[in-house]
């Protein structure tokens, strides 16, 4: 008889099946633990890029914070190179909202390497590691909070087309406004051009008020009190389009697993397959 055909082993090896499940999953301890090292270093790193901004404190630690800032961003870098290295698909972490966080979390650091005095402005932007708190919601359990996050995108999604109406009328109304006031004020009140007159009727609808630019004519004045009046019947009508989809939007017990293969979270606790690709969870 001939000797039966080897079968190849399974690019999803143990090892990666394991190092997944610590990284991408917050139900199990491992995965856990590592989700609030991680948190706690994000803070970590977050509070050195703030005080490293104020000038008396980098004066005084500038080294210290220099060595904090390196090790974390090595270990970001590590991290990084990891959850790379675990999923099905490298691409799709990548490009992924997360990925994409993860990969301007440690970028800053780098490129300012090739900057004169050290891109220290470049290391504010370091900041972007605080998107990666998000995380949060899965790692103390918090799958409820998923659940929530879930029914508010449905209706966020739902209510789109409403909002793009919405937005329409308050665009056409900024124009006509805009243009109103540059013909009645005219340029000796400082509505030099239609744009300005188009950001003194933003500036009024949306009742902030800040005072660069004012009518001076009675015609003018009476246009900006119906903008005012205007401006606090509008500001409502975004939250009551969400808030009447959010009460019919569906709110089912989801859990914190990930798809080991598109990396897709809020699963419903039943499930054993991905309701995105299909693959096994």
């Amino acid at each position: 008889m001939p000797a039966p055909a080897q079968l190849e082993p399974s690019p999803w090896s143990p090892w990666r099946r394991k190092l997944h499940e610590v990284i991408f999953e917050a139900d199990t301890p491992s995965g856990k633990a590592f989700d609030v090292v991680l948190l706690i270093a994000i803070v970590i790193s977050v509070l050195a890029v703030m005080l490293e901004s104020v000038a008396q404190i980098r004066a005084d630690y500038e080294q210290p914070l220099r060595i904090a800032e390196w090790t974390i961003t090595i270990l970001f870098t590590i991290e990084y190179l990891l959850r790379i290295l675990c999923v099905r698909q490298p691409l799709r972490y990548i490009f992924s909202f997360y990925g994409l966080v993860d990969l301007l979390a440690v970028l800053p650091t780098y490129v300012g390497l090739m900057l004169p005095a050290g891109g220290r402005e470049s290391r504010s932007l370091l900041l972007v590691r605080s998107l990666r708190l998000l995380r949060i919601f899965r790692v103390f359990k918090l799958a409820q909070f998923l659940s929530e996050a879930a029914a508010l995108r449905q209706a966020l999604w739902a209510s789109r087309a409403k909002i793009v109406v919405f937005l329409s009328v308050v665009i056409i109304t900024v124009c006509l406004m805009g243009g109103a006031m540059h013909v009645i004020e005219g340029e000796e009140a400082g509505f030099t051009s239609i744009p300005t007159g188009m950001y003194w009727a933003i500036v009024t609808m949306t009742t902030v008020g800040y005072g660069d630019i004012a009518p001076q004519t009675a015609l003018g004045k009476t246009l900006a009190s119906i903008m005012m009046i205007m401006g606090y019947s509008l500001i409502i009508i975004p939250t009551g389009i969400i808030s009447a989809e959010l009460s019919q939007a569906s709110k089912k017990p989801l859990t914190t697993s990930a798809c080991p293969s598109c990396l897709s979270e809020g699963h419903d606790r039943d499930a054993v397959h991905c309701k995105y690709c299909g693959a096994k969870l």
